[in-house]
């Protein structure tokens, strides 16, 4: 039997199939997880770590915030898709550069 790796591209088309109010789920759900094993993941006396860990949290906490944002009101797909595809582009430049 073959397996398939799943990558995160793959994963965030699948998620963008979704209804809006399932994706919400699906976000609520991984937030928890991870919430969970944060407590479990001991925090480094290093203050570049810390600084590291609090600014990662910072970025997932506004992705999340910009996802409930984009559940009020009227939601464009496409409007969404193109603005997902010029942040990825954006980040793929800046990891190059």
């Amino acid at each position: 039997m073959l397996t398939q790796q799943m990558t995160l591209e793959r994963l965030e088309q699948q998620v963008t199939q979704l209804p809006l109010p399932e994706q919400l789920k699906l976000v609520a759900h991984v937030s928890v997880r991870l919430s969970s094993l944060i407590r479990t993941i001991p925090l480094s006396d290093e203050p570049q770590v810390q600084r590291a860990q609090l600014d990662l949290a910072k970025r997932l906490l506004a992705e999340c915030e910009d996802i409930v944002d984009d559940a009020q009101g009227e939601f464009d797909a496409v409007k969404t898709i193109r603005r997902m595809r010029e942040e990825r582009v954006g980040q793929i430049c800046q990891s190059g550069a």
